[in-house]
């Protein structure tokens, strides 16, 4: 705007200069005074829409403040309430009534928070379901999967925890490759449309491994080492968050330890995997998705 009422002024100014040329000086004077009322008419025009515009923006500004103030405050005494809860929910025992009193207090501020972090609550309806069998020829354990991860062309990755493998499933679900890892995955996590990261640990042995899929076959990368156990993985953005114990620790890609996040010292384990509040908490702020897993056969 500033720009094209800029060229506007500079036409009748040229528009001046060039009717000026040969004329009498009250011809002259009365096309200065017509380009002062020009001028003088714009920068009216600009100076009007520009306060206007700033109190929109500054009411805009009111508002938006007003809102996260309130959503923080909210935030706030969710968090409380809910950790109020868990204090008592540990100490109920087996009490049957006092647990579905928890319960159904757990259940109504769980969807207030979804509620306050924009989320539906909307209840996901299951279309069928299906058993498959992921065991093959090498195994000699019972299949324990402890990890799932999907691949954007509908393959699937799974974590065995009893035969120490990742096994890569077609979209029939049919097992179509799998690598023998060093110790116990524990979890998966997707890097790129064709790369995981998979956490192990077995004894001393704690480690991120990358593994790619190249045509339909599982292909090991690098790795990295940890100084502590690694049961929950996920990637966001660039980095890795890696649960373990009551710890959360951010990692590089390349297995520089950035930081350690938090420490939560109610729960013996943490991560997405056991279901507590450290690794839970940090995905709802972050929007990172929760695996879903489970045992197979």
């Amino acid at each position: 705007m500033i720009e094209q009422m800029r060229g506007n002024v500079n036409t009748n100014l040229d528009k001046c200069g060039y009717n000026c040329v040969g004329t009498s000086g009250k011809i002259e004077q009365y096309l200065k005074d017509d380009m002062c009322r020009s001028v003088l008419s714009i920068l009216n025009e600009f100076d009007n829409i520009t306060l206007k515009e700033l109190n929109e923006m500054k009411d805009e500004v009111i508002s938006i403040k007003g809102s996260v103030t309130s959503s923080i405050h909210k935030c706030t005494s969710l968090h409380s309430d809910l950790l109020q809860l868990l204090e008592i929910v540990q100490k109920i025992g087996d009490n049957k009534e006092l647990c579905l009193i928890a319960s159904i207090k757990c259940k109504h501020i769980i969807q207030q928070a979804l509620t306050l972090l924009g989320k539906s609550g909307k209840m996901f309806k299951v279309q069928g379901k299906s058993e498959h069998n992921v065991r093959i020829t090498s195994d000699s354990n019972t299949c324990w999967i402890t990890a799932i991860c999907a691949l954007p062309d509908g393959q699937v990755l799974v974590a065995d925890f009893n035969n120490n493998k990742v096994k890569l499933l077609n979209q029939q679900y049919q097992v179509v490759s799998h690598w023998d890892v060093n110790a116990r995955p524990f979890d998966i996590c997707l890097i790129t449309p064709s790369e995981v990261a998979v956490a192990l640990n077995n004894g001393n042995i704690h480690e991120v491994q990358f593994i790619t899929v190249n045509q339909g076959k599982l292909v090991s990368g690098r790795k990295f080492q940890l100084q502590h156990e690694c049961r929950g993985i996920c990637h966001h953005q660039g980095d890795l968050f890696v649960a373990f114990g009551q710890e959360l620790y951010k990692y590089t890609l390349s297995g520089k330890l950035i930081c350690r996040l938090y420490e939560h010292r109610s729960f013996k384990y943490t991560g997405k995997d056991h279901g507590k509040s450290i690794l839970i908490t940090f995905v709802l702020c972050t929007g990172i998705c929760l695996a879903i897993v489970g045992k197979g056969v």
